[in-house]
Parts: structure tokens; C-alpha cells; sequence
């Protein structure tokens, strides 16, 4: 059966998630150096058939895109390019990285661990992913950026840092 994949593209890393066959989950797959991601995607395409990529889009908090969505809008073009004929859905990446590392977390994960941006990179893909596939599906409990408490943002935390 086809399969969606979730991107978390990064300037030096890329998470990677992959639906279930019946896309009501989402599977953190792999992280792989962007340079590399490419090869990567058409390896997997090999084996398995993909319906849609759903990429996560770097939006600043009122909406606009931000100043990483360049990197992306270049990374759109190529995927298009690569893969012409696949559809492409964008989702807003807000707190995707605060949701991956409470995920790492409240999974038991061991502090030593959580530091790999890799394990971020992987997760991140995977809550893209599940917000679209929870959306689509009309399911109430998707992932919503404004839900995210404001003193879980990477800003409030970097301003609290500053003030001591």
C-alpha cells in the first residue's frame, strides 16, 4: 500500500517519518545528512510506493513564513523536480522540536540520549507527519501549535537563560 512521508528538512540534517499503510500513524524513520536525502527518498521509493510528502513548514508566530522557509522553498522545488506527479503537503513545524523532546522525555528516554539531534530530527518528522494524517482523518486530537503553552517556546526559554 502507498505511504505518506514526513519531512523535517534542516540545513545539515533531515528527520524522515513514514505512515502506516491505513495513514493513521506515523513511524519516525531515519535522519539523514540533507546532502543526502535525495538518494535517500528514491532508495525508499524503490520498495515502496509514495502517495504524498508531507514537509514541515518553518512559520514564525503570526503566521508569516520565516526566515529558515527559504532553505525549504529550494527544497520544494527539487523534491517536485525529483519526484514529479507526488503531492506535496506543507505543515507547520511550530514546537515540533519541544514536542519531540517532551515525546524523548516521557518516553523514559535517558538525558545522554536525548541530546542526539538525530533522535529530534526523526521525531520532529513523525509529529509533522501525525498532525496532517490527524487532520485529514478529522480526528479532534491533533497537534495544535497554540495549544503548546508559551513557556515551552524555545524563545521564552532562551530569554530566561539571558536574564540570570
Amino acid at each position: 500500500m502507498d505511504r505518506i512521508i514526513g519531512i523535517d528538512y534542516g540545513r545539515k540534517r533531515t528527520g524522515i517519518a513514514v505512515s502506516d499503510p491505513l495513514r493513521i500513524f506515523s513511524t519516525a524513520l531515519d535522519t539523514v545528512d540533507t546532502a543526502k536525502l535525495m538518494d535517500s527518498l528514491k532508495n525508499y521509493a524503490q520498495t515502496e510506493t509514495i502517495a504524498r510528502f508531507v514537509v514541515g513548514y518553518p512559520v514564525n508566530m503570526d503566521g508569516s513564513p520565516s526566515e529558515a522557509a527559504r532553505d525549504i522553498d529550494l527544497f520544494l522545488r527539487q523534491l517536485e523536480k525529483e519526484f514529479p506527479g507526488i503531492p506535496v503537503s506543507l505543515e507547520d513545524e511550530r514546537f515540533t522540536s519541544v514536542l519531540a523532546h517532551r515525546v524523548m522525555v516521557d518516553g523514559g528516554m535517558k538525558a545522554k540520549d536525548r541530546r542526539d539531534k538525530k533522535s529530534v530530527d526523526r521525531i520532529s518528522a513523525a509529529i509533522i507527519l501525525q498532525g496532517w494524517l490527524d487532520r485529514e482523518s478529522g480526528a479532534v486530537f491533533a497537534v495544535n501549535p497554540d495549544a503548546v503553552p508559551e513557556s515551552l517556546s524555545r524563545n521564552v526559554t532562551r530569554n530566561k537563560k539571558k536574564r540570570k
